[in-house]
Parts: structure tokens; C-alpha cells; sequence
């Protein structure tokens, strides 16, 4: 009987150990992951003047005001890929961002923004349906056929973009576009947004189920 009620006692500490191993797993994963991805591709993240050069330059939307102002995050990216473009490093300049408001219009802005810099009309291409990081990287491949690019954001960005554009079929390489210093505030939520980013990314690349917006094709290359 002794032996019995040990042998219980005993099946329960390893079931509690398993249990509470598991929820310890789960809770560690995210940041985990996030290491994985950032280990994975910083070997792809190089400056303006080191990447090597590719047809397109797909760069990632974000804020913009209601005059039509790019936010300082925005701007150092549209200002990255207009160095790119002008060194010869890319040939068309793949603008995509949110335009899901009529009010609202991400690529509109800084395709307007590149204009005004020099860069000619017949080299952008403006992408209206990137909501999300993973909707441009998918419309990047299918509505647009690029081949291989040099994504343009902001280094805290980058991994998930690379690894959502290699996972949807467009080899790249990144350009980290912090070309400033930054609220400690902002940069600080962008980082902790990561982490459910990235999970969301890895959920996205394995339902891979296309974005709301798609459409006839649009060959860049």
C-alpha cells in the first residue's frame, strides 16, 4: 500500500513538473521566437551604401497625417529609398501601405513625398493594399511579380519583413532606414509589438491565406 501511494505522489509531481513546464514553455516562446528571427536574418540587414542592388525596393507604410505629412519613421523610410534609387541600387521604388480610409492614403503620400524629390512617376508603383506587413509582402509576390527585393524600414522592423517576404516567395535583403534618433517612448513600443507581431507573421505564413485587397496582376519586372 506504501508503495502504491508513492508511486501516485510521484506520478503527480512529474504530471505537475510537465504541466507547469508546458505553461513555462508557452510563456517563453514569443520572446523566444523573436530572438530566432532576429539571430536569423541580421546577416540581411545592411546600410544604403553596402547592400548589393536589386530591381525593386519595397518600402513599408506608416503614419500619416491629415495634411498628408509622413510621420519621422515614414520619412526616413520613403528618404532611404530615394538614396537607394538614386545610387542605382533599385529601379522602381514599390510604395505600399494602408488606404483602407478616404481620408487615409499611405502610398499616395509618399509617392507625392518622392516626387517632390526627383524621383520620376514611372518608377513607383504605389501598393494600396498593404494593411499589414504580411499583405505587402503577399501582393509583393502575387499582384506585383517581384522576383527579389531590398525591403526598406526601420531596423526593429526588418526581421519579420524579411521573414514574411522569404516565407511568401520574394528573396531579399533589408536596408534598416533609422536615419535619426528616435522617441526612447515609440521605439520602445515598436519593439514590445514585435513579439505578438511575429507570432501573428508565423500564424499568417502558415494559414497563408491572401489579403483582403488583391487583384489583377501587375508585373514590376
Amino acid at each position: 500500500m506504501q508503495v502504491g501511494r508513492w508511486r501516485r505522489r510521484l506520478g503527480r509531481k512529474w504530471v505537475g513538473i510537465l504541466i507547469g513546464g508546458s505553461i513555462l514553455g508557452l510563456m517563453l516562446f514569443p520572446f523566444g521566437w523573436r530572438w530566432w528571427i532576429s539571430y536569423r536574418y541580421a546577416n540581411a540587414i545592411y546600410t544604403a551604401n553596402d547592400v548589393p542592388p536589386a530591381r525593386v525596393a519595397i518600402v513599408f507604410g506608416a503614419r500619416v497625417y491629415g495634411s498628408g505629412r509622413l510621420s519621422a519613421m515614414l520619412r526616413d523610410r520613403v528618404d532611404t529609398a530615394i538614396e537607394l534609387y538614386q545610387a542605382g541600387k533599385v529601379q522602381k521604388l514599390l510604395m505600399s501601405g494602408d488606404n483602407r480610409f478616404d481620408n487615409y492614403n499611405e502610398p499616395g503620400a509618399m509617392m507625392a513625398y518622392a516626387l517632390e524629390r526627383g524621383v520620376p512617376a514611372e518608377d513607383i508603383q504605389p501598393d494600396y493594399g498593404g494593411r499589414r506587413t504580411y499583405d505587402t509582402c503577399y501582393r509583393a509576390r502575387a499582384i506585383f511579380q517581384v522576383q527579389d527585393a531590398i525591403l526598406v524600414t526601420q531596423n526593429f522592423h526588418l526581421p519579420r519583413a524579411l521573414f514574411l517576404c522569404e516565407q511568401l516567395g520574394v528573396p531579399a535583403v533589408g536596408v534598416a532606414a533609422d536615419r535619426r534618433t528616435y522617441d526612447p517612448r515609440s521605439i520602445a513600443w515598436s519593439e514590445l509589438r514585435e513579439i505578438p507581431a511575429l507570432l501573428a507573421a508565423l500564424l499568417d505564413v502558415i494559414r497563408r491565406v491572401p489579403p483582403p485587397v488583391m487583384g489583377e496582376p501587375i508585373p514590376l519586372e
